[in-house]
């Protein structure tokens, strides 16, 4: 087995593994530690577009994206860019992909391909160690409710300064008829995580949009409350991008934050998202 590196707040990185040749032991590790750290990351990796493609595959279906730029001649690949003269990054926010589907993504993984000479590093969280760190009327607040979820206002021809709607964002976001199209989840507040089954907090200040049966005030309070304790310090890595460097994260694990700190430079990361199961409650 490969030596895995635990970070403190959440993640590991794997080292001494070629991600273009794995054994399905290698694979199964790499599965295993994203159940139980959220996030795992690679360095010195030397993948092209069919590599990655590759690479995804091995852990379940690609998932195309409906709304970012796909990659010329691969599809399945994402664009995420920023070049120097954009103001505004994509996913310089907390939250976790695909939330607003019926059957979230498992999750994704990013590959360096452009990186400016300083900054643009990513930020995670563990939304393992945000549920284990509330209190117990909280706890039994979460397990006990359901949230609905939403891609109208990010993604939509009215989304709120966001998306195709937002000439910022041209050439690099689309679809929005797509967006309108969606229809609102509901998804437990905290799910047993579908690989190692340990709970964790199903929530994030981008998708969801309400607490069901709560009224819409308080709901947002307490969305707000939720952000605010998951996105402390000591849940949280804060991952330096460098040549070569490969990061896969579970949607389902934790929440990500990309940093819009490399004006004038540009940055361009390919992302394949693989498709995921349906989620089911922690239980109370």
């Amino acid at each position: 087995m490969s030596d895995i590196t635990v970070h403190y707040g959440v993640g590991a990185t794997i080292g001494g593994m070629d991600l273009r040749s794995l054994s399905d032991a290698q694979v199964d590790q790499i599965r295993s530690t994203l159940g139980n750290h959220g996030v795992v990351f690679f360095r010195d990796q030397e993948l092209n577009e069919v590599d990655h493609i590759s690479l995804a595959e091995r852990f379940g279906t690609i998932n195309i994206n409906r709304f970012f730029a796909a990659h010329p001649d691969h599809p399945e690949i994402a664009m995420v860019l920023k070049e120097p003269d954009d103001d505004r990054n994509i996913g310089g926010l907390w939250h976790t992909d695909h939330s607003y589907d019926h059957e979230p993504a498992l999750g994704s993984i990013l590959v360096a391909r452009d990186l400016p000479p300083v900054g643009g590093d990513t930020h995670f969280t563990s939304m393992f160690a945000a549920f284990d760190a509330l209190d117990d009327e909280m706890k039994e607040f979460c397990l006990t409710h359901n949230a609905e979820h939403s891609a109208h206002h990010a993604f939509g021809t009215e989304a709120d300064g966001y998306g195709e709607s937002d000439p910022e964002y041209e050439g690099r976001l689309g679809n929005a008829a797509a967006a309108d199209e969606l229809k609102n989840p509901i998804h437990p507040m905290v799910i047993a995580h579908p690989i190692s089954g340990k709970p964790a907090l199903f929530v994030n200040i981008a998708f969801t949009i309400g607490i069901v049966g709560v009224d819409p005030d308080e709901s947002r309070r307490i969305i707000k409350t939720l952000y605010d304790h998951a996105t402390q310090e000591r849940f949280v890595h804060r991952f330096r991008w460098e040549p070569g460097s490969v990061a896969f994260w579970d949607n389902r694990a934790v929440w990500h934050n990309a940093m819009n700190d490399y004006a004038g430079h540009r940055r361009l990361m390919h992302r394949i998202t693989i498709e995921g199961d349906p989620l089911h409650a922690a239980a109370a």
